[in-house]
């Protein structure tokens, strides 16, 4: 009986022991783990400092590089004032833009003669975007701006210039604008007009159309007023391709016309044909333009 007792108390104390063990191994664990956390904490602290630093010198670098790029930004719209409705092209070449068009307010933007984006020279604080229009049919104004900036809390706010809308032009009162037949690639509902933009105010931190124009269109417009001209640059191989299959077919039309004992009906069709290639021979003004 003494002897089991014995081995008893042996055995809960081997227990007891290996329970310390474990316990102070957790601890060990533990303990390298809060430690290993402060340390990745400090060091996180030096990649953020790292990287407020680099934003602030990056954001020198914009600044330097803004100021520069105003003259030829200025020699730009010179250039670009020579050639007519080359905005209103422009923002229906571009597929967002272009969403946000009625057949009123196209008609509207034929007028546009220029379109400025302006940085703030801290840049991050905000910026501003002028749209100047002939004498037009529709409002009075000369210049219609739209100003992204943030307040003194930090909070992004936007501001525009009231429209003063001729009698019976106010486009944002519209409704059920026809769509536009040269716009085929604009299948949706008719939207809102274009120029509500100038009056909505709600969301400015994320105003998706002052971003398209600031950062998409405004750093290279032409190669939107460029698109469809392009396009048919880049179609100009399988045209080629197109009209050599289409004169084999023509060659073996005229040879089985010829044994035909009739052979009107093969000529009319071979009449056809070389029409079609002939039409598809035939490039836009611009096409030959960009050739040159």
């Amino acid at each position: 009986m003494g002897t089991l007792r014995t081995m008893h108390n042996k055995g809960g104390k081997e227990v007891s022991d290996c329970n310390s063990t474990r316990l102070l191994y957790m601890s060990i664990i533990e303990k390298e783990q809060q430690e290993a956390i402060e340390h990745i904490d400090e060091v996180q602290n030096e990649i953020d400092r790292l990287n407020e630093q680099a934003s602030e010198e990056i954001l020198k670098v914009e600044q330097k590089y803004n100021k520069l790029r105003q003259p030829f930004f200025q020699k730009r719209s010179e250039l670009i004032a020579k050639i007519p409705n080359f905005w209103v092209t422009t923002f229906v070449n571009h597929p967002q833009v272009s969403a946000l068009l009625g057949e009123d307010d196209e008609e509207a933007l034929h007028y546009l003669s220029k379109v400025e984006v302006t940085e703030f020279e801290d840049i991050k604080s905000g910026y501003r975007i002028d749209f100047c229009f002939d004498e037009n049919p529709y409002f009075e104004n000369k210049t219609l701006s739209k100003e992204f900036n943030v307040n003194e809390g930090g909070d992004p706010i936007s501001k525009s210039t009231e429209i003063k809308w001729k009698t019976g032009k106010d486009l944002t009162k519209r409704s059920g604008q026809t769509s536009n037949k040269a716009g085929k690639k604009r299948q949706h509902e008719e939207p809102e007009s274009f120029f509500t933009w100038f009056t909505d105010h709600s969301d400015a931190g994320a105003d998706e159309l002052g971003e398209v124009i600031k950062d998409d269109i405004w750093p290279n417009p032409l190669q939107y007023y460029l698109v469809p001209d392009m396009e048919d640059e880049e179609g100009d191989g399988d045209d080629d391709d197109d009209d050599e299959e289409g004169l084999e077919d023509i060659d073996e039309g005229e040879e089985e016309g010829g044994e035909d004992d009739d052979g009107e009906g093969d000529d009319g069709e071979v009449r056809k044909m070389k029409a079609g290639v002939a039409s598809r021979n035939i490039r836009s003004p611009m096409s030959n333009m960009i050739r040159l």
